[in-house]
């Protein structure tokens, strides 16, 4: 109530609820930190399937750091680097650390292209990175494309505090959700007829929530595309150690060397080692840019949101090992694609399909359509309710990426060892044979309407205000 009678005392981000913590996507995670799953504890709690983490390679990691402790300047080998780290902290950050992500990003990429290490900007995980780009390349009121279904996070990210906004770029599940010339052209034009700037493109390869990657042609279209608008091409390329089988994965860097007419000064790479080494907690978000003025912009920005030096020399020792960086890149992508193969196996099993084009990634994106009682999104919340709540698995519905057509739902396969992995495949194989079995309409459940369910083009809105404080403990970092 106090919160309602002062909210005019605080500023508009303060009082609104541009962080979008009331979407569904969200309140899944609500769900699960309140009754999590632990095979001994509570087996019968809810599964996080909605966490899209790289926990396939620990061990790995693990090996490493035990053969390497001067790496760390806490333990009793690197001691002697404790005092230099500590007390540095320059906004350029470690020269040393800029090489190894540079390095790693081109074996990511096949060594195909290079990367210029003093256009490495760091920033504390790519939802910082994503904000500071959005700062540097619009002002309020201005916008970007981003093709949909697009991760929820982008709303938060790019919009919340920089008034920036976002128009979706419309896709459709007969040609695989493919972004078209033809479809951002369409979102453009809409643009312009509401009066909007649009500043930019924003697009993820490989995709999130889809896990497909875009082919030569069509990134090969997207910059004709900003290099004709002369608006900005944003990539977030995140996810690009993470395809596990053919075709290989393509970089916006690759289609700039071509032959291909293009103003280097649009183009923009947001990365981190979140997915592709299985490190969120880290917060290592990268911005690489052409732009000599972003890059100069984004790393005086970039104070706001450092890697801390202890984490920089941590990584800039593990990425310069080019023996483990070239085993781990390779080890990866063989579990990533055990795991896919069985998972999907198993969702076979039961007749449900995912998008066949999918091929990187930890997620899948899950066809359910056939389970709904109508094809509408309000049947789609009501199943992801049932979901949540009976069958104890915390996916993503559809809606909550913008998906134009109901039904879809992203599911996470590579954040749980095999056994709760196995665990998940069964409830979802009862359930769903529970309901092709039975004909009868499903009476109303006691929790029905616990959850709040959201108008999906709302989010499309300016801020607006909110009698709706923060949850506390909330886990919306790890997302």
């Amino acid at each position: 109530m106090a919160f309602k009678l002062n909210s005019h005392l605080l500023s508009r981000i303060a009082s609104s609820n541009g962080h979008g913590e009331d979407s569904p996507y969200f309140d899944g995670w609500k769900a699960y930190d309140t009754d999590p799953h632990h095979p001994t504890e509570n087996p019968d709690g809810v599964i996080q399937m909605g966490l899209a983490e790289n926990q396939l390679c620990f061990d790995l990691i693990q090996d490493w750091l035990k053969k390497n402790p001067k790496a760390s300047i806490c333990s009793p080998e690197g001691l002697n680097e404790f005092r230099e780290i500590a007390i540095f902290q320059d906004y350029h950050g470690l020269p040393e650390f800029r090489n190894a992500v540079a390095n790693f990003m081109e074996k990511v990429r096949g060594n195909r292209v290079t990367f210029d290490p003093d256009r490495i900007v760091m920033s504390g995980g790519a939802t910082g990175a994503h904000e500071t780009v959005a700062f540097c390349l619009a002002d309020p009121g201005e916008a970007f494309l981003v093709p949909a279904p697009y991760y929820p996070g982008f709303d938060r990210d790019l919009r919340w505090r920089t008034g920036v906004k976002l128009i979706k770029v419309d896709s459709d599940s007969s040609n695989n959700f493919m972004v078209t010339r033809e479809a951002l052209e369409n979102a453009y034009e809409k643009a312009q007829l509401d009066n909007i700037k649009v500043k930019g493109l924003l697009i993820t390869n490989p995709s999130n929530p889809l896990g497909t990657i875009l082919d030569r042609e069509t990134l090969r279209s997207i910059v004709r595309f900003i290099n004709e608008k002369n608006i900005h091409l944003v990539c977030d390329e995140i996810y690009a150690a993470t395809v596990f089988s053919q075709p290989d994965f393509i970089s916006v860097a690759e289609i700039l060397q071509e032959d291909i007419e293009c103003n280097l000064d649009l183009v923009h790479i947001v990365y981190s080692l979140s997915k592709d080494m299985g490190f969120p907690g880290l917060r290592v978000g990268i911005i690489y840019s052409y732009n000599d003025a972003v890059v100069s912009c984004a790393r005086k920005m970039s104070s706001f949101g450092l890697v801390s030096t202890q984490t920089q020399y941590l990584i800039a020792s593990m990425l310069s090992d080019n023996e483990f960086v070239e085993m781990f890149i390779r080890e990866s992508r063989s579990r990533l694609a055990a795991r896919y193969r069985v998972f999907t196996r198993g969702l076979n099993q039961v007749g449900i399909e995912c998008l066949k084009t999918s091929n990187a990634g930890l997620f899948l994106w899950m066809d359910l359509s056939r389970l709904l009682k109508q094809q509408t999104f309000e049947a789609e919340m009501e199943l992801w309710r049932v979901i949540i709540h009976e069958v104890k698995l915390n996916v993503s519905p559809g809606c909550s990426f913008h998906c134009s057509k109901p039904g879809w739902f992203r599911v996470c396969f590579a954040n749980m060892d095999d056994d709760t992995m196995q665990v998940a495949l069964s409830r979802i194989k009862t359930f769903v044979n529970k309901e092709v079995d039975t004909k009868k309409p499903k009476k109303n459940l006691r929790w029905q309407g616990s959850l709040k369910l959201l108008n999906c083009p709302r989010i499309y809105d300016d801020f607006i205000n909110s009698p709706h404080s923060p949850i506390p403990q909330s886990p919306l970092v790890r997302a």
